[in-house]
């Protein structure tokens, strides 16, 4: 519950930090997108085991979720957030050292850790601000989300710049292990940061309330709706940011720079038009958002789920030498590519808040534990899709199957939606729900 005392300086405080350091812990906990593709060169991986190494940080950035949106309720963001800002250096430092595959799974698990940063900023600001203001601020502070461009923009440049050999006689690595080392330094300052800055007190709604009573919301249909509604508009947006720049590479050849830069124009929506999406649930409501977001991914996806091919038609040879008519050719270039990945990244920006902006409204007391879920939900979708792409591609020899997985995923989200609305308008309306049906 937001309590009176609470002034708006303080507040703004608290989405300031929250957002900054949830930028930072994205950065690092999706950083395996970029830095797989020289980790898999210099380890030999496969393309499997890369999907894995992407894969593996998701998984614990996933799993803790509900914990930490429990906890946060309980002791406070203050606390929780500092704290676990503060402990990612340490696997930060260790990737960086990483000698072997197996060390770099190890790391990965533990610097995923950082993912459980949103479950904390989650129920931190929903607990400070007043519900009219819930679904802008929870926005705001989810365009963190564009922390997994920043290791896209900076990673390919720090990697050339920095000699292998690092600097300072080897103090500091060189290659693409500065670039872990570098978010360990940030990631303590930054937990100094919200320790030092923020107010001294805290908001704990789930103080005194046993785990039964906080759990108790779990149970209702309407939050597993909601977490899958977050796979699509979140767990693929994860997988997406680390799998697109090895896309780029293997479909259309372009070199990492390029491939890991047009991925930012999917990763920059997707992100910085949550605010948006937050105020446009406040104001029109999150379920009509949800519509226009999975009609417009249903779209975009069904063009980039097309193979590249044409079809043949057998004709006679007056018509054409040897038979054969190529017709419908159909070959997706790189930009036709990335307008369509920037149309779905603008639907997940926006869908994104959308479904956080339901949860407050449904479970005002509840946000950390029904948060935690929605959100380890969502990421697990994140974590199980990099390894079935890998998988779907194996065996088929298409690269398209990505974008096909998706658009089930996607269609199954739309259907279950609309299924609800109408379910709604017949217990609203029951004496209406047979007055439009077609008589022959």
């Amino acid at each position: 519950m937001v309590s009176h005392e609470a002034t708006p300086a303080q507040r703004n405080t608290i989405l300031t930090l929250s957002t900054l350091a949830f930028t930072l812990m994205f950065a690092v906990w999706l950083m395996f997108g970029v830095l797989g593709i020289p980790i898999r060169k210099e380890f030999g991986l496969t393309d499997v085991q890369f999907g894995w190494l992407t894969a593996i940080a998701i998984l614990n950035g996933s799993i803790w979720r509900l914990t930490f949106g429990l906890w946060t309720d309980r002791f406070g963001g203050r606390k929780l957030l500092s704290g676990l800002v503060g402990l990612t250096a340490i696997p930060c430092f260790m990737v960086a050292g990483a000698q072997s595959f197996t060390q770099l799974m190890v790391c990965a698990f533990l610097v995923g850790m950082a993912g459980n940063a949103f479950s904390v900023g989650i129920a931190w600001n929903s607990a400070w601000f007043p519900r009219d203001r819930q679904g802008f601020a929870l926005g705001v502070f989810g365009a963190g989300n564009v922390g997994a461009s920043v290791t896209k923009l900076i990673g390919p440049t720090l990697i050339t710049l920095v000699p292998v050999a690092g600097l300072m006689g080897g103090v500091v690595p060189g290659g693409w292990r500065f670039v872990p080392f570098l978010y360990g330094i940030s990631c303590l300052a930054m937990a100094v940061a919200i320790w030092v800055i923020s107010p001294r007190h805290d908001h704990t709604p789930g103080a005194g309330r046993s785990l039964r009573e906080l759990l108790r919301p779990l149970a209702e249909v309407r939050v597993w709706r909601f977490s899958l509604y977050y796979v699509v508009v979140f767990g693929a947006y994860v997988a997406l940011s680390v799998w697109l720049p090895k896309y780029y590479m293997d479909v259309f050849g372009l070199p990492l720079q390029q491939a890991a830069l047009l991925t930012t124009l999917f990763i920059f929506p997707a992100s910085l038009l949550r605010p948006l999406g937050g105020w446009l649930s406040d104001r029109i409501g999150a379920r009509r958002i949800m519509y226009w977001v999975f009609g417009s991914m249903l779209f975009a996806l069904a063009l980039l789920s097309a193979p590249n091919g044409h079809i043949v038609l057998y004709v006679p040879e007056r018509v054409s030498p040897g038979g054969e008519l190529n017709v419908a050719r159909f070959v997706m270039n790189p930009w036709l590519f990335t307008t369509l990945i920037v149309v779905v990244g603008c639907a997940m920006g926006i869908g994104k808040a959308a479904v956080y902006k339901y949860i407050p409204e449904y479970f005002p007391r509840d946000v950390g534990a029904v948060g935690g879920l929605v959100g380890l939900l969502g990421a697990l979708g994140g974590f199980f899709l990099p390894p079935m792409f890998a998988y779907a591609y194996k065996f088929t020899g298409v690269p398209q199957t990505t974008f096909a997985i998706l658009f089930l995923v996607t269609g199954a989200s739309l259907i279950w939606l609309h299924w609800v609305v109408i379910h709604i308008m017949h217990r609203a309306t029951p004496q209406l729900q047979h007055e439009f049906d077609t008589k022959h």
